[in-house]
């Protein structure tokens, strides 16, 4: 049921850092900041695999472009639905990957056992918003609509809720006068650039 047939590159140093593996349904943006972190030497990690419940998503040209591996989860038609079966199965790939930290990159569905099982306190997610504050989808439009003064993004741990796993950093962005919803995502997005690769960073730390 699923399509992980994968292909590795070449240029890519398979033997430094925190083996990251990142699951994502669109462009990839958080993950292309994670590899501009690698990139500028201010992260001492890997991305071993990458996947993705959207075949057609820029996320996996991206890792293609710098010799990533990358997979199609293949999810049975379910739109937003994450089988059991299937995430038995794109746990052992990342397994098979040597993957010691998952990052959810714009994944668009719950991942819960045995995924979780097989990661214990091992997967994150970024959300753009302050957690425990607008939970679930487009959070920045949720965040406009309260009226509140800030907004921002967090990065936390995976549990088998809907964005309730601990906090591990969390960056403010104020709302603006005159904001709407596309301006305060993309300075939420800014933000979040900066955020991922600093909670990987601090994570990795911890489990050093």
């Amino acid at each position: 049921m699923s399509n992980l047939g994968l292909g590795r590159g070449s240029g890519v140093d398979y033997t430094k850092g925190m083996v990251l593996g990142v699951l994502g349904s669109g462009s990839g943006s958080n993950m292309q900041a994670i590899l501009d972190a690698i990139d500028a030497g201010t992260l001492d990690a890997r991305i071993a695999l990458v996947l993705s419940d959207n075949p057609e998503a820029y996320i996996l040209e991206r890792a293609k472009n710098r010799g990533i591996a990358t997979g199609v989860i293949d999810c049975g038609g379910f739109r937003t639905k994450f089988p059991e079966e299937i995430q038995a199965i794109t746990a052992a790939r990342l397994q098979e990957a040597g993957v010691e930290l998952v990052c959810l990159a714009g994944f668009l569905r719950l991942v819960k056992q045995p995924l979780l099982a097989a990661f214990p306190s091992r997967i994150l997610n970024i959300h753009p918003a302050l957690l425990p504050a607008f939970p679930g989808l487009e959070s920045w439009k949720q965040a406009l609509d309260a009226g509140v003064t800030e907004s921002g993004c967090t990065v936390h741990f995976v549990d088998d809720g809907m964005d309730t796993g601990p906090i591990i950093l969390q960056e403010r962005v104020p709302v603006l006068a005159g904001d709407t919803p596309e301006s305060l995502h993309a300075r939420i997005q800014m933000a979040e650039h900066r955020l991922y690769p600093a909670a990987i960073r601090k994570v990795a730390a911890e489990l050093d």
